[in-house]
């Protein structure tokens, strides 16, 4: 598991569907991806690398509610594929009342 191997402890809980969690937190169904995470109170939604966690950590942007990398983008933490080239995607910073902006590129 990436956040694992990247020195966070991690709980996994398994569901059949977060659309009630991402509901519970606020998240737009527009950032939605596979896994839904709370790091140090920040929700993390998708395949969101362990350095950018680690950045907003650090940064702590005010308003900021969590990151999204919505879908799986080819090469995102977790969905590297031998034989075919990373995608090029984005990592959105979003607040509690829908607004998003680029966190970082990849």
């Amino acid at each position: 598991m990436h956040l694992q191997d990247n020195g966070f402890a991690v709980n996994t809980v398994d569901v059949d569907d977060l659309t009630p969690i991402n509901q519970q937190h606020g998240i737009d169904p527009n950032l939605v991806g596979c896994h839904t995470a709370i790091v140090d109170g920040y929700l993390i939604e998708g395949h969101v690398p362990a350095d950018v966690i680690r950045d907003l950590l650090k940064e702590r942007p005010e308003g900021v509610a969590g990151l999204a990398v919505p879908g799986m983008p080819i090469g995102s933490p977790g969905m590297e594929t031998p034989g075919r080239a990373p995608e090029r995607y984005n990592v959105l910073a979003f607040t509690r009342d829908g607004r998003t902006t680029v966190f970082a590129r990849r």
